[in-house]
């Protein structure tokens, strides 16, 4: 029996400046741009047009991408750094500003070496690249967002990076969804919003703010908007989903020692759902947040529970993401069915056919309530987002405005069309007929490619892991200066360093076990029986020590991660010799790299570092042996970058491998110990192989607040300020 079709309503004002947004102000237009081809392509033509500014805020950028893979055949280079530096230079006066999160180690390898260098070593003046680095320990720079001459911004979920291009088919072997190397990658769905007007100068004050913060200068705002239809950097061929509409921007931000941090982003998704009246639909990179779940939660018990809808790609990538991200869905997908008493929830994934061990990789994030409301951003539904990485999403409320409504309806029509292989109109017919969002997705599921129903279920072993893995998405920021302190602390006695540095240790051995699955071919030796055999061949080689010795120099040389090396030789060779290969390699690979830096020029050694490593690395390295051991704690980035700063320094060979022994030893016997047992007791699984990890970790605590206390009276006696 057919529904009656969704009645408008005047809803109280949702969008409240200060409360769960930042600014609002009209946007003229507003383009919503579904996957990669198309942002990018309207990217490009407006890049294009560019006359004093283009602002580029991202998590990622990769020199090589190809905007528009085949071909602009707009007279322009095709590689993204060489389009930007030939625009620059047809249009004098024009400046392009980019700003990169300085990312941590654990994605080194996932990134393009040496963006920095490569962006800048063709001496454009007025090309500025900078690493941003995050003042939260543990977070992340997020946000996506690129503003042209402050009249034209771009806010949503796609980075200017690899593996970012797809179209709305997704096609299983599209030959042009490649990388620069000609590797292909799976298919790839995500949403960027275009907007110009006023509206896009909030944006254009909130890529400046983040410039001003990552290095200190201010660029000042245009005078006025360009209003030249000539000038107008508007693409042409992009036809605008709304026009004169109200424009909210929303962020997160981390607190730091300057501020109390902002939860715009939190605030609207609470507001959004405890007003929406009919139906809630999510398409999210992840769906782990516990209050956010718990919220939707009671939602559904009520009696007028609205039809809550989640589409979200069908597996994790990697080994962490399954263990952080996928067990807590797991346990939100669960709450919700509990919740669920008036068959009101689902939780889909979009498949194809010819899809087998990959899958649609839902990246983007957006939120549609009702016809009334829409975001589109780079906040997931997980509490990084909402407490410690930057985001910035954009909103939408119809307000009873019926082209509004009638546009938001019909961004939903587009993205479920897209899922369900079927025009948008066929969605809007079904959602008529049926009157609900639930049933209208069911009458158009088929066989082929479809939205089908996802039941995530945690593996019991990966559900025992997690309590301890929730540091990496907590839904409270422990600040950077507590878990610094244990290392470098305050006169003041911190009641609660044994929890922090327990945390700290626990986040960085899951940190290289997840780089050590994801990026090398150990992951098919995860089977205890398949690591056996490894080890017995390894063993049994007579230059297994100066194999080892080499992979650590090369690893190190190469950006892998140290960790991750420590923590495959712990695994392969045990507890003695694991450790002693492990220092061995250690003393080895960091006094190569040091000699390295003592000949490498030390103005490309700073651009290719980035400000955070250069500012500590400068501070300590002017204080000798404990000032190394202490750089050695704070993770600064890719291990070879922090030896070739201290090579290039005035620093001794002397205090630098001393310092930095006694800086690493102990983190390495650590690791070693912790990973040999934890194997053992994934291998024999008893109450008393736990209890005898348990154990373990509890002496490790011990022996880690001993020599922590140590380094604050060296410290102390060197007269040391923390870092």
């Amino acid at each position: 029996m057919a529904m009656k079709p969704e009645e408008p309503h005047q809803a109280q004002a949702l969008l409240e400046p200060g409360r769960n947004c930042w600014q609002i102000a009209q946007a003229d237009h507003v383009a919503v741009l579904i996957d990669g081809d198309a942002y990018f392509s309207a990217l490009r033509s407006a890049i294009a047009k560019a006359r004093h500014s283009v602002f580029i805020v991202g998590w990622d950028i990769d020199s090589r991408l190809c905007l528009q893979p085949a071909g602009a055949n707009d007279g322009l280079p095709e590689a993204l750094g060489d389009f930007l530096r030939a625009v620059l230079a047809r249009q004098r006066g024009l400046h392009i500003y980019v700003l990169n999160w300085d990312y941590t180690l654990l994605f080194a390898l996932d990134r393009e070496w040496l963006s920095s260098l490569k962006l800048n070593w063709q001496g454009q003046r007025r090309l500025h690249f900078r690493l941003d680095a995050h003042p939260v320990l543990g977070g992340s720079h997020h946000q996506k967002v690129v503003v042209i001459d402050d009249r034209l911004a771009f806010v949503g979920g796609i980075d200017l990076t690899h593996s970012r291009w797809d179209t709305p088919a997704h096609d299983c072997d599209h030959e042009l969804r490649c990388n620069a190397d000609g590797s292909p990658y799976q298919p790839f769905h995500d949403v960027q919003a275009m907007f110009d007007g006023p509206a896009a100068r909030i944006a254009a004050q909130l890529v400046r703010d983040r410039w001003h913060n990552a290095t200190g200068v201010r660029v000042p705002m245009w005078p006025a908007p360009l209003t030249s239809a000539d000038n107008n950097p508007w693409p042409a061929d992009v036809e605008p989903d709304f026009e004169r509409v109200q424009l909210a921007v929303s962020r997160t931000e981390p607190p730091t020692d300057q501020s109390t941090g902002v939860r715009e982003i939190r605030q609207l998704y609470d507001d959004v759902i405890a007003q929406a009246q009919h139906s809630l639909y999510f398409e999210n990179q992840y769906f782990s947040s516990g209050p956010i779940a718990e919220q939707l939660a009671q939602r559904l018990n009520a009696d007028a529970a609205p039809d809550i809808v989640v589409v979200s790609r069908r597996v994790n990538n990697g080994w962490l993401e399954r263990m952080t991200m996928g067990v807590q869905r797991a346990r939100v997908h669960a709450l919700m069915k509990q919740a669920d008493q008036h068959n009101r929830y689902r939780l889909y994934s979009p498949e194809m056919p010819d899809l087998d061990e990959t899958c649609i990789n839902v990246h983007a994030k957006v939120v549609i309530a009702d016809d009334d409301f829409l975001s589109i951003g780079s906040a997931n539904i997980n509490n990084r987002s909402m407490v410690m990485d930057t985001e910035c999403n954009i909103a939408i409320e119809a307000r009873g405005r019926a082209d509004i409504r009638a546009g938001i309806a019909r961004v939903r029509a587009k993205l479920l069309g897209e899922h369900l292989d079927c025009e948008p109109d066929e969605v809007q017919t079904a959602m008529a007929e049926q009157g609900r969002l639930i049933p209208a997705i069911e009458a158009l599921q088929k066989d082929g490619r479809t939205l089908k129903p996802l039941d995530p279920v945690a593996r019991p072993e990966d559900e025992a892991m997690v309590p301890a893995l929730s540091v990496l998405d907590p839904e409270r920021i422990v600040p950077t200066d507590q878990l610094v302190s244990q290392l470098v602390p305050h006169a003041a006695k911190r009641p609660l360093r044994s929890r922090l540095m327990l945390i700290a240790g626990v986040a960085l051995v899951c940190l290289a076990l997840a780089a050590l699955w994801r990026w090398t071919p150990l992951a098919q030796y995860v089977d205890p029986q398949a690591l056996s055999r490894l080890a017995a061949r390894i063993r049994d080689m007579p230059l297994s020590p100066l194999i080892v010795i080499l992979a650590y120099v090369l690893g190190t040389v190469l950006m892998f991660p140290h960790s991750v090396l420590v923590i495959a030789t712990g695994l392969v060779f045990g507890p003695v010799l694991g450790i002693a290969y492990a220092l061995g390699g250690t003393a080895a690979s960091a006094a190569f790299t040091f000699w390295m830096g003592t000949w490498l020029p030390r103005d490309a050694l700073r651009r290719i570092a980035g400000q955070r490593a250069n500012r500590l690395s400068m501070k300590l390295a002017r204080r000798g042996i404990i000032s190394v051991a202490l750089l050695r704690q704070i993770p600064l980035g890719p291990v070879v970058i922090v030896n070739l700063i201290c090579g290039a320094s005035h620093l001794s060979l002397r205090d630098f491998m001393i310092g930095t022994m006694i800086g690493m030893t102990p983190g390495s016997i650590i690791t070693v110990l912790f990973v040999h047992h934890f194997a053992e007791a994934v291998r024999h699984p008893s109450t008393g192989t736990f209890g005898a990890l348990i154990g373990l970790a509890a002496l490790l605590i011990g022996v880690a607040v001993f020599a922590s206390r140590l380094l604050r009276r060296a410290g102390e006696h060197r007269g040391m300020e923390p870092a």
